[in-house]
């Protein structure tokens, strides 16, 4: 299970009945933009054990100083996804009172809490309008910073289609369903009010720029 996303903060799969579970460590638990590693963990000791066999097999295992640098980011995991986690169920009710939003994507819902302490900080939204109203909307995107990335303090904003998942042709993208109006947001720990009237503003280039 790939717990990312929600973080040990948020999410513990193991309890959840599953065997292992693997994080990408450069996203929230280091949390500072600023490490690139992952980490796998075990339900038994066995698994641990066989895990353990192949990253010293493959040399795959993370170097001293990156070690350290997620451990500080770590002690800090929690603090951190209070405060995003907070700006993003803002963000959630914010576009959801939005007439271009066609659909708002985020695990606040009781059937995804049942299993999670809370959603977590990453949410996408369906912009009407096609691609010609994405490009109007993420033309001057303020503080959310133009980026594949996610988990760091800072706020990112992209577009799966043609960013994170732009290898996989349109028909695996529509299967999995990736929109040219879908765009991802990971929200950081800038002031709430400064998010929202960032947001704002983007919409209000988006009519704007449909109007040119």
């Amino acid at each position: 299970c790939d717990n990312t996303f929600l973080s040990p903060a948020r999410q513990n799969p193991l309890k959840l009945g599953a065997d292992i579970v693997v994080h990408s460590t450069t996203k929230y638990i280091n949390g500072h933009s600023d490490v690139v590693g992952g980490t796998a963990i075990a339900a038994t000791d066995s698994l641990a054990e066989e895990l353990a066999w192949w990253a010293n097999c493959t040399g795959i295992t993370g170097a001293p100083a990156d070690a350290a640098q997620t451990m500080r980011g770590l002690r800090t995991l929690f603090a951190r996804m209070d405060t995003q986690e907070k700006n993003a169920l803002r963000i959630a009710d914010f576009l959801r009172s939005q007439t271009d939003v066609a659909k708002v994507y985020y695990p606040d819902c009781p059937k995804a809490l049942a299993q999670s302490s809370g959603p977590g900080a990453m949410l996408s939204f369906e912009l009407s309008g096609g691609l010609a109203a994405v490009r109007a909307f993420l033309a001057k995107p303020g503080l959310f910073q133009f980026a594949e990335s996610l988990g760091g303090t800072e706020s990112l904003i992209c577009h799966p289609a043609s960013m994170t998942h732009r290898a996989m042709d349109g028909e695996a993208q529509k299967q999995a369903g990736i929109t040219d109006g879908l765009i991802r947001l990971s929200v950081g720990l800038e002031h709430s009010d400064d998010q929202i009237s960032t947001l704002q503003d983007m919409f209000a280039q988006k009519k704007y720029g449909e109007r040119q």
